[in-house]
């Protein structure tokens, strides 16, 4: 009879125990939707391999729109692209979201990309 009991008393507790891993973990499952559903289309294209070839024309206008030397902006950004299939977000910076797009350097060690 104790013994019956004993193991009533384990199931019980691994239940609780189970209820809670559950419990929390649906918690973060949600709290993760909620942020995806809120930010998601602002990454695309902002990590690497994330763009398809042809997205590249329209995330370099928008990168080099504020730069006085729109032509060769384009022309590298339209260039890094392909290699990359990101561009950064923004008109400057934020390059740590796309590591080739960051990490390609002209002989001189300058950045390729704007």
């Amino acid at each position: 009879m104790a013994r019956a009991q004993g193991i009533l008393l384990l199931c019980i507790a691994l239940l609780l125990v189970l209820a809670r891993e559950n419990e929390v973990s649906g918690l973060f499952d949600t709290e993760f939707d909620v942020r995806a559903s809120q930010g998601s289309h602002q990454m695309y294209g902002t990590t690497q391999g994330s763009l398809k070839p042809q997205d590249c024309r329209p995330r370099c206008t928008s990168r080099c729109s504020q730069t006085s030397y729109k032509k060769p902006c384009m022309f590298f950004c339209q260039k890094c692209c392909a290699k990359c299939l990101c561009v950064p977000a923004g008109t400057y910076g934020n390059k740590q979201t796309c590591p080739c797009y960051n990490n390609w350097k002209t002989k001189r060690g300058g950045p390729k990309c704007p």
